[in-house]
């Protein structure tokens, strides 16, 4: 089901400033890569900090964590929708985060914005599966993304996913091993194992209690 439009929603958009960078404009063909708009990182965050990326941040409760709990790293939090986004951006500014900044827009254009090979690691937490085979294209650890991915990435940074949904991690085992990447760290059943400094969402939460596993993977370029 489709959600509601927000009241105000163009204003709250509005009141958020800079703390938003909008990617997909009208304007703009996502199939044309382009370096005007491409972020100046010390201009954005005031400081040289390595930055990390999370691809789908819903309404940021990771992203807000992460951020508070890491001050020296810089987080970019990528979503789609601008009744969620705004949600996300309202709190980390009530938070007062200041290592935190968010991008609406699909990541199909993050090659005009994120300079080559400058982010330290990307998350991929409970993104959408798009069970149909045939939006299989869709999915955020489709080989295509992850050739967009590749290209922002540092030599030695990770990619690190979490679903509840097995036939998707499945599916992003085969991606990201034909894509080139090696993979480690991986758990069938995040929760009971020993994997420490895990933050859990509250969608996390309420799957794990309702018996469902976490798969978790971390993924490297193959060298």
């Amino acid at each position: 089901m489709r959600m509601r439009r927000k009241k105000n929603l163009e204003q709250r958009l509005a009141d958020c400033g800079d703390r938003i960078i909008f990617m997909d404009r009208e304007d703009r063909n996502y199939q044309i890569k382009d370096t005007e708009n491409l972020l100046d990182y010390k201009n954005l965050f005031i400081n040289d900090n390595p930055v990390e990326l999370e691809i789908g941040c819903g309404k940021g409760q990771f992203a807000r964590e992460i951020a508070k709990r890491n001050p020296d790293i810089n987080y970019l939090a990528v979503e789609k929708s601008s009744n969620v986004i705004v949600e996300a951006a309202e709190k980390a500014i009530e938070e007062n985060i200041p290592n935190l900044y968010f991008m609406r827009g699909g990541a199909e254009y993050l090659e005009s914005y994120i300079p080559e090979h400058s982010v330290d690691r990307i998350y991929l937490n409970f993104s959408c599966p798009f069970p149909k085979k045939s939006y299989a294209s869709h999915r955020l650890t489709h080989r295509n993304f992850l050739e967009i991915y590749k290209k922002l990435m540092k030599t030695d940074a990770e990619i690190h996913q979490k679903t509840d949904n097995m036939h998707f991690f499945e599916f992003s085992l085969n991606e990201f091993s034909a894509s080139g990447f090696m993979l480690k760290n991986i758990s069938l059943d995040l929760h009971k194992s020993n994997f420490e400094g895990n933050i859990v969402t509250e969608y996390e939460k309420r799957f794990s209690e309702q018996g469902f596993p976490i798969y978790r993977l971390e993924a490297v370029i193959n060298k």
